[in-house]
């Protein structure tokens, strides 16, 4: 499976994106199953109809982001904002 580039990280399922500075970017549809975003800023990111099942999600910062259809099954959103 081919990853896609968004800011220098790879965006695909079980990425480890640790504080990763993803803010404002366009992750529509995008598949990060099992991914770590613990810490990521993701404020005002698209995340529109993405693919969060178990993802770690555990003080992400998100204010702003557009979640609609955003699958979050199984995913530890502990202290994200």
């Amino acid at each position: 499976m081919e990853a896609t580039i968004i800011n220098g990280y790879e965006i695909k399922p079980g990425a480890d994106l640790t504080g990763a500075n993803l803010s404002g970017a366009n992750l529509s549809g995008a598949n990060l199953t099992s991914a770590n975003l613990s810490g990521a800023d993701l404020i005002g990111a698209d995340l529109t109809g993405a693919n969060l099942t178990g993802a770690n999600l555990t003080n992400a910062y998100m204010a702003g982001a557009d979640l609609s259809n955003v699958n979050l099954t199984g995913a530890d959103l502990t202290a994200a904002d």
